[in-house]
């Protein structure tokens, strides 16, 4: 036996060990000089050195005078004009997800049919009588902006996307602008 598991038994056989009880009540709790009772769950093994907090102190924000906090005040909010009297155009938001023939035919995959196993949001707008020159396009993680001079959209998107990496394309013979944003949500490793 090596020496590591002869000293473990002997750790072991120590810990078991229990001073000769006082009265044979098996009921009562063992009392402060035996040894058991004063040996818990985290008492087994080697002792541990305490760990430092994950997480670094945060500091306090300086005193500003603003009004309000930036996630107080709502995405979209500085687009939203209810004197401008451009009508909204039509548009469609549909969901894209990539799959195979394993998704399809197999089930392999963790991809169902629902909007959470969806990798991209398709945004179609209708804009008839319009250059692609003339259409203006902001995207935000949580808000899509299109001006023109006749029509004028704001959109609260339904998922956070990437704003960065978004696709965006003209349709001539349709008149459509056709956005495609990747989607950024929480659980989306365990969709995909």
């Amino acid at each position: 036996m090596d020496l590591m598991g002869r000293d473990s038994i002997l750790q072991l056989r120590d810990m078991l060990q229990a001073a000769e009880p006082q009265d044979d009540s098996s009921d009562e709790e063992p009392t402060a000089n035996q040894p058991m009772a004063k040996m818990g769950p985290a008492d087994v093994g080697p002792k541990k050195k305490a760990e430092k907090s994950a997480l670094p102190p945060t500091a306090p924000k300086p005193p500003t005078k603003d009004i309000w906090d930036e996630e107080e005040v709502a995405t979209g909010a500085e687009y939203e004009d209810v004197l401008d009297p451009r009508p909204q155009p039509e548009y469609d938001v549909v969901f894209k997800q990539a799959v195979t023939s394993e998704d399809m035919f197999l089930q392999m995959g963790n991809k169902n049919l629902s909007s959470a196993s969806c990798e991209d949001m398709v945004v179609k707008i209708k804009l008839p009588g319009h250059k692609s020159s003339e259409v203006e396009l902001d995207v935000t993680d949580k808000f899509l902006d299109c001006r023109t001079p006749k029509y004028k959209l704001g959109l609260h998107l339904p998922h956070p996307v990437d704003s960065k990496n978004g696709r965006a394309q003209w349709v001539q013979d349709q008149e459509t602008l056709v956005v495609t944003l990747r989607m950024v949500r929480d659980l989306d490793f365990i969709n995909f």
